[in-house]
């Protein structure tokens, strides 16, 4: 298939570090960034720089890393805004206004042509001091679309390299998305971005979904933190791509290691179930599945843990099956002959039911149990 035509701006050191609680440290930040890189990410948001002195400085760390990515940082219409990102030395700058009738009236409390034209102001001082801009609609998913185009029509005229479309509260579904960003592509000459946002669980689905309209650049964070319920996640996004969007360029093995960097940083722990980098992600107990995962592992597997830095783990429980434990046995350097093989199935089970850990010690003292040794 024909590869999409995307690219990746990852924003977990902006975005991301807008999740409650949360603060990484510039040393953090750099070392995040780092592996980015690594994977291939073209464009890292690196911070907010007008934030504070100490976010300035992590923000110039990251631009002063000489990474392969494009570094980026946000900034609202304003000129200390837009000063700070110039003194960051980043490459772009994005200026973000909110275009939706509820927020303009709750937070600028003046006429929208008003809060538009004092951005464009601050596209052509960016512009002037050397910097690309990407121009941000803020709650562009609630923003009527007439008014919305206009906004994107006019940052054109201004020079602004990139338009970007925020579904700030994650109200789209992904029919929606599809919908209007085939008309806001089909619109605008210049690259559209989507940034979604997780409240109704849809923000990589709503992400993937962009793209599949002809949105360019496309914004992620690690483990998908965020304000909230957070942003779509640049492992399942990238993985999407992979799978979906014949997006083959990232190396995807970073992504495991990454997000457990990011977890540690950031002190929000993974989910088991969260997929592709979730300790669940690649983890099997049902002994139908495991007996045909060691026939063809593509039985139950979409793709395979190897991919992202992952390993495949086998689970001992009530489901096991003899195939599994067999398996398992022989893992740890036993052959146990039919008929004893049988009976650790039992106990397996009836520990399973009874909640019992079943970890590698704990099978060990079984085997030997019903080979007459003594347990260790």
């Amino acid at each position: 298939m024909k590869p999409w035509n995307i690219e990746i701006c990852d924003v977990t050191l902006r975005d991301g570090e807008q999740t409650p609680g949360v603060s990484f440290t510039c040393e953090e930040k750099a070392r995040i960034a780092e592996v980015l890189d690594q994977i291939g990410v073209e464009v890292i948001e690196a911070g907010f720089p007008a934030t504070s002195p100490y976010e300035k400085r992590c923000v110039s760390t990251v631009a002063g890393l000489g990474l392969n990515a494009r570094i980026c940082c946000l900034a609202r219409a304003r000129t200390g805004d837009v000063d700070a990102a110039i003194e960051s030395d980043v490459d772009m700058v994005s200026i973000f206004i909110p275009t939706s009738e509820l927020h303009i009236r709750h937070k600028f409390h003046k006429p929208r042509e008003q809060v538009l034209a004092e951005a464009l102001e601050m596209i052509d001082y960016t512009h002037d001091h050397g910097l690309e801009v990407r121009f941000a609609a803020e709650d562009a998913s609630r923003t009527e679309l007439p008014f919305l185009l206009e906004v994107y029509r006019q940052g054109e005229e201004h020079g602004a390299e990139l338009l970007s479309f925020a579904d700030t509260v994650g109200a789209l579904t992904p029919l929606q998305m599809f919908r209007t960003m085939k008309k806001i592509v089909s619109a605008v000459r210049k690259p559209v971005c989507a940034h979604c946002h997780n409240d109704m669980g849809l923000a990589t689905a709503n992400t993937i979904t962009a793209a599949e309209a002809g949105a360019f650049q496309l914004h992620t964070t690690v483990n998908g933190i965020g304000e909230r319920a957070g942003n779509a996640s640049l492992e399942e996004v990238l993985v999407a791509l992979h799978m979906r969007g014949g997006v083959r360029r990232y190396d995807l093995s970073h992504l495991v290691p990454l997000s457990g960097m990011v977890a540690q940083y950031s002190g929000i722990q993974v989910d088991k179930m969260k997929p592709v980098v979730g300790d669940h992600a690649f983890r099997h107990e049902s002994g139908i599945h495991i007996a045909a995962i060691l026939e063809d592992p593509d039985t139950y597997e979409f793709f395979p843990p190897g991919l992202v830095g992952a390993e495949r783990k086998f689970t001992l429980g009530k489901h096991t099956g003899k195939k599994a434990l067999e398996h398992e046995v022989a893992r740890l350097g036993y052959d146990l002959p039919e008929k004893e093989l049988c009976r650790v199935l039992e106990m397996v089970k009836d520990r399973g039911e009874k909640k019992v850990d079943l970890t590698d010690e704990t099978l060990i003292d079984l085997i030997k149990m019903v080979m007459g040794g003594p347990p260790l």
